[in-house]
């Protein structure tokens, strides 16, 4: 009896169809059959067109669905759906199109023919959506991944390197423990520091924190930094980093901060250079005990003297003051 019921149930009324097909959030366009130009006719665009587009209803009304296309709508893709069309079959697939104000968008359609009684394609109704914010983060996630694969690569080739200069620089195992201990624990602040960030950099200013915060103390004002708001990305940022440790342990074990009364001071500013803009930055030591010049040249000089100046192409300058050792060393950054 159910059935029955069904069966004699009246269809919907064509303005309730078209209340739905208005008030629905993609873009409907119904077109007419003919493909060759000037058609395929607009019939009828929805709200949603006329909001994604740019264009009006009866701006659009009799003209071809082609005005959208522009110099960087991809002939390959128009091709394949004129060759689903033809065939009679439904097209899916995306493209880049132009809106009213030239600017462009990225489109995904799914394109149906309605046939009448007799197998005959009358028209063909188009389901549309702006895709073009998807798009855009499926490419930035995608050069992240890319990126990732030439950091990691980058970070073994680094610690390998690491490895192997603090095996040359140690006199002992316990030393050679504790140095390379640290040593990678700084390279994974680093890089937990430019992971956290959008645009996969990090500030100068986090890099120094990250390495001297923990000695400040409380109402005494033992490590000064200072200096503007300097991004460097992934490339610059290891080394430098690096760097930074390595002053950072001889201060402790060896400079200011192995006396109670001694300070650090880091200060940096943007340089203008000849080829460019640098970071010029300057560890200055104070109180410390009294400076000795090394007696042989460790991993943190090899890494100041060779690493900066070959690997980012940095200038070095080292002085052995009274007051304390002070560094000062100019980072070509990119345009």
């Amino acid at each position: 009896m159910a059935d029955v019921d069904e069966a004699r149930t009246p269809p919907p009324d064509p303005e309730v169809f078209k209340a739905a097909v208005e008030a629905a959030g993609e873009a409907i366009l119904i077109t007419s059959a003919e493909l060759d130009e000037p058609g395929p006719r607009i019939e009828y665009a929805n709200p949603a067109f006329t909001r994604m587009t740019g264009y009006a209803a009866h701006e659009v009304l009799g003209r071809s669905p082609r005005l959208l296309q522009g110099p960087r709508t991809d002939r390959a893709v128009l091709d394949r759906l004129r060759a689903c069309l033809e065939a009679g079959e439904f097209a899916q697939g995306e493209a880049l199109n132009y809106r009213k104000d030239g600017t462009t968008y990225v489109v995904e359609w799914l394109i149906t023919p309605v046939r009448d009684a007799d197998g005959r394609i009358t028209r063909w109704v188009s389901a549309q959506r702006d895709i073009t914010e998807r798009r855009a983060a499926e490419d930035r996630q995608n050069l992240l991944v890319r990126e990732l694969h030439h950091r990691v690569k980058n970070t073994l080739a680094t610690v390998q390197a690491v490895l192997n200069a603090s095996l040359r620089s140690s006199l002992g195992l316990a030393e050679f423990r504790q140095a390379f201990t640290g040593r990678i624990a700084s390279l994974a602040k680093t890089h937990a520091l430019i992971t956290e960030d959008r645009v996969q950099a990090v500030s100068f200013e986090h890099l120094v924190s990250a390495e001297l915060k923990a000695y400040d103390e409380p109402g005494r004002k033992r490590v000064t930094v200072d200096g503007p708001q300097v991004l460097l990305a992934s490339e610059l940022a290891v080394p430098v980093g690096m760097a930074l440790h390595e002053l950072a342990t001889n201060a402790i074990r060896h400079g200011a901060l192995a006396d109670p009364d001694g300070r650090v001071e880091v200060t940096w500013l943007l340089a203008d250079a000849p080829d460019g803009r640098v970071l010029r930055w300057t560890w200055n030591e104070h109180d410390g005990p009294p400076v000795e010049l090394p007696t042989r040249e460790g991993f943190g000089s090899q890494l100041l003297n060779r690493v900066l100046t070959l690997q980012v192409g940095a200038e070095v300058a080292i002085a052995f003051d009274p007051d304390g050792l002070r560094v000062t060393v100019d980072v070509p950054l990119p345009e």
